[in-house]
């Protein structure tokens, strides 16, 4: 499996996809990596849904809870300081590999 350039904690931008969630921002909360499955991201409060839930012992009342959906790696990108979608590359400095902006050089 490749390396993946969104990591937990980045703050994205959703490029494509469905007409209310594109252009808005967030945090990666989680980075969803299965073999054989495209890769995966979960962005604070974005994408939510709606799941119905069985009663059980820890949720007796049970009911509807809405949690964030995943939304595919490629339909978001990484926000520069000024709010704009960023390219990322890599670069070797010393025995370290990191990201940096592809547009203006600076390390992420």
């Amino acid at each position: 499996m490749s390396k993946l350039k969104i990591k937990r904690g980045d703050n994205v931008i959703v490029t494509t996809g469905k007409k209310e969630l594109k252009g808005k921002t967030g945090e990666v909360i989680e980075v969803i990596k299965k073999e054989g499955r495209d890769p995966r991201v979960i962005v604070a409060g974005l994408n939510i849904v709606k799941k119905h839930v069985k009663p059980s012992a820890s949720n007796p009342q049970g009911g509807i809870t809405e949690k964030e959906a995943s939304i595919h790696i490629s339909n978001i990108a990484l926000v520069d300081k000024d709010g704009k979608a960023i390219k990322i590359g890599f670069k070797i400095e010393g025995d370290k590999k990191v990201r940096i902006n592809k547009k203006t050089g600076e390390t992420l």
